[in-house]
């Protein structure tokens, strides 16, 4: 059956430009049919400028015409995260609690995409300040995911996890600071990427937090990253410039060390289904010629203890400067969360950060062995979407992000992928962590087993006619 252009990735959007078979202009309409359509029910938009999408895309279209395209992605429909700045946009951070400043300027990741001549379709929503695993917001209500409106969709990334899978266009920005980008991703069935630190560049740099690729395919993963990676001097934490090819390189298994990581040494325990699906996920690997290993647990339970409280100290300086009446408005969950970090004195926050370090220099060590590690995402599939975490509304503290943190704290990258479901359809992700700095074999990898896993693993995305 031929899909509809908002269905199409941005690979094919671009060959069809370039070939005059496919304007920009139909493809931002057809995207703007499917917001009108979908985004009532999922709540993936802070704000969208599809009047002036329109106007690029006419602009695109021309240029296209005349085969003078202004960039890698020249016409191709994106959103970012609401807390990537656009000049002239508040920045509210999902919080109904703050009053949002307005950049002057954009941020890097913006400013790259507009280069590029990518068209942005809108900036998308998260909860407050980003400390919440699901798409629940004083701001913006409640996110949901388009395969099943009464599943979370996951967060912090939470619209731009809807926006991907619901075929708002084919790339999205979102970021991650604990596994906000990889959790939207295995829920959602999407193909992520958190990068390496210091290789998208950021306009606010913060320990263990980059901006990274949400979209369907890992070629459009790959893409992407080729356009945001490039350096700005805004962001003193930035790697040096490296050229990242557009598309996944290729990739053998035959010869490499795979890790298999099922437990993390603390937080929940894996469900069996998550288990089960990501030991496939390695099989698939063995059947070409890896070799697996066994990853045993690196994680302490105190290390996963001492990030969630330096994060509430962070959340409560947040709190602390607001009115009273804007502390009231904050969502409660997390208000109480960050609440929790009163008391916590100068000395505790040093030992939480050494804690920090211990868990950078573990999972370094760790996976030094392996060429990449295979692991879950999160323990556990998708959840209540009116949940703000896994369990509900308790204070259970981080014990859903152990897969996920360490690779945020040693700067690794790690990306996500579909390898399965549920038995009542709920989709399951594998997470694919690589060396330090060598986010190109993790695309790799990504591409690779998007190709050779079995057809059940695919998704067939919610983007009808």
């Amino acid at each position: 059956m031929e899909r509809r252009p908002a269905a199409l990735t941005a690979v094919e959007l671009m060959s069809a430009y370039a070939a005059g078979t496919l304007s920009p202009v139909e493809v931002v309409r057809d995207v703007a049919e499917v917001v009108a359509a979908r985004e009532p029910t999922l709540n993936a938009l802070f704000v969208h400028g599809l009047p002036v999408a329109l106007e690029q895309a006419a602009a695109s279209e021309r240029r296209h015409r005349h085969g003078l395209p202004q960039g890698a992605l020249d016409g191709v429909p994106v959103t970012v995260k609401e807390n990537l700045g656009r000049a002239g946009i508040p920045l509210p951070s999902g919080s109904a609690g703050v009053t949002p400043i307005v950049p002057q300027r954009s941020s890097p990741v913006v400013e790259r995409l507009e280069e590029a001549g990518a068209i942005l379709i809108g900036s998308t929503v998260m909860p407050d300040w980003g400390m919440l695993s699901s798409g629940v917001s004083s701001l913006h209500g409640i996110t949901r995911s388009p395969w099943d409106q009464s599943l979370t969709t996951g967060g912090s990334s939470s619209g731009a996890g809807a926006a991907a899978a619901a075929g708002y266009g084919p790339l999205h920005v979102g970021t991650d600071i604990g596994g906000s980008i990889r959790l939207p991703g295995t829920w959602l069935g999407l193909t992520t990427l958190k990068p390496s630190a210091g290789r998208v560049p950021l306009d606010a740099p913060y320990l263990g937090r980059v901006a990274g690729p949400i979209t369907r395919t890992a070629a459009d993963a790959a893409l992407l990253l080729s356009v945001i990676s490039r350096p700005d001097p805004r962001d003193w934490t930035s790697l040096p410039p490296e050229l990242f090819d557009p598309r996944p390189r290729p990739f053998d298994p035959a010869g490499r060390r795979i890790g298999l990581h099922l437990d993390a040494g603390c937080g929940f325990d894996v469900d069996p289904a998550v288990r089960g699906a990501v030991e496939e996920a390695a099989s698939v690997f063995a059947s070409a010629g890896a070799t697996i290993v066994t990853l045993e647990p690196f994680l302490r339970p105190a290390w996963l203890a001492d990030l969630d409280q330096f994060w509430r100290v962070r959340s409560l300086t947040e709190l602390e400067s607001l009115d009273p009446a804007g502390r009231d408005r904050v969502l409660p969950f997390v208000r109480r969360w960050a609440e929790g970090a009163r008391g916590v004195d100068g000395m505790a926050v040093l030992r939480d950060y050494a804690s920090i370090m211990a868990m950078q220099q573990a999972t370094v060590a760790a996976t030094s062995a392996v060429d990449l590690v295979l692991s879950p995402v999160a323990p556990m599939p998708a959840f209540p979407a009116e949940w703000p975490m896994p369990w509900g509304d308790g204070d259970e503290a981080m014990p859903h992000i152990a897969f996920t943190a360490p690779y945020n704290m040693s700067g690794q990258p790690a990306g996500t992928t579909n390898c399965g479901g549920t038995p009542d359809g709920r989709w399951i992700g594998v997470q694919v962590s690589g060396q330090r700095f060598d986010d190109s074999t993790v695309l790799a990898a990504l591409a690779w087993f998007e190709d050779h896993c079995p057809d059940r693993m695919r998704p067939r995305w919610p983007i009808h006619s």
